[in-house]
């Protein structure tokens, strides 16, 4: 254990140098927040906290640094990095920790193309990899499952989970067509993208668009992205909103949705929404995985090989 650990301290010290090079700033912001992400695929960690006042009150472990790097770029940060702890409930397993090391970055002036190719860069360097391979969303389910993801029928996505031996559907909402979607990437799609080099999946469906732009063309797509090597997810990536009044209707529709899926209501982040009237930079950001980009990196068969402590032995 303690030879990965050198390892992994090299490698922390090799993406530091990375963002040093390019004059990237590196910051901390807080672990623990009063607010926290809707997403209702996340699940915070909570924890009780008592102010000054003597009123216990209700703290989040954040899921990423996200909303408090996006404040930072509204006060003039300018191109930021961190690398820091991110905790998720109900992870666990191969790829999967509650608690996990993430890289996060913003680069003001770059889209969601321009920074897949620096992330991918990234990755190269650490893992010494072949150049990435760019796909469309729409593409890897043409070359996979030769269907167009932006325009096929909920109905026919079903019956094609079923060709593909799509098992543990049970609960599945049937008219949900971005579950089933995700399903077929999860289960049949990313375990294919294998081979020396990474894959970037870029311009997702609208309807997966979290926090990125949407961009109306043939029909509407997120500017987001996300990396893959060995089949496994590295990075998720957007050309990031900055529009205060749109963040908004998404935090309420994931909040109706929490609702409507019995999860609890956490509320949103109005600090984050107060800042994005202020005014966001035009800029993309990308969350990187750093225990799996270490594991991948050493050849390791589970992040627990690459970490001091699991969430078990902790």
């Amino acid at each position: 254990m303690i030879k990965n650990l050198k390892k992994r301290a090299e490698i922390l010290q090799k993406i530091r140098q990375f963002f040093q090079d390019r004059d990237i700033l590196e910051v901390e912001t807080p672990i623990m927040s009063h607010a926290t992400v809707t997403d209702p695929h996340l699940a915070s960690i909570t924890a009780n906290v008592t102010d000054s006042s003597g009123k216990s009150k209700t703290c989040y472990l954040q899921t990423s640094p996200e909303f408090a790097m996006k404040r930072l770029l509204v006060e003039g940060s300018g191109a930021i990095y961190q690398i820091t702890k991110s905790f998720r409930d109900n992870e666990s397993g191969r790829y999967h920790n509650p608690e996990f090391t993430m890289l996060e970055w913003y680069r003001p002036g770059f889209d969601h193309l321009q920074l897949m190719q620096e992330t991918a860069e990234l990755i190269q360097q650490i893992i010494h990899c072949k150049p990435a391979v760019a796909l469309t969303y729409r593409a890897v389910f043409e070359k996979y499952l030769e269907i167009n993801p932006h325009v096929i029928e909920t109905k026919e996505l079903r019956h094609i989970a079923h060709l593909q031996g799509l098992t543990d559907v049970d609960g599945i909402d049937v008219n949900d067509k971005d579950i089933w979607l995700q399903r077929l990437m999860s289960d049949i799609i990313e375990p294919q993208l294998t081979g020396d080099a990474p894959f970037i999946i870029y311009d997702f469906p609208a309807s997966q668009a979290a926090l990125a732009k949407v961009r109306d063309e043939t029909y509407s797509v997120a500017s987001r992205f996300e990396i893959y090597y060995q089949g496994i997810e590295l990075a998720n990536g957007f050309h990031e909103l900055s529009d205060a009044a749109e963040q908004e209707k998404r935090f309420i529709d994931d909040l109706a949705k929490r609702e409507q899926q019995g999860l609890p209501n956490v509320g949103y982040d109005n600090r984050l929404i107060t800042a994005l009237k202020k005014g966001l930079p035009d800029c993309a950001g990308v969350a990187l995985g750093v225990d799996r980009l270490v594991m991948l990196a050493l050849g390791c068969e589970s992040i627990a090989d690459v970490m001091s402590f699991t969430f078990d032995e902790a």
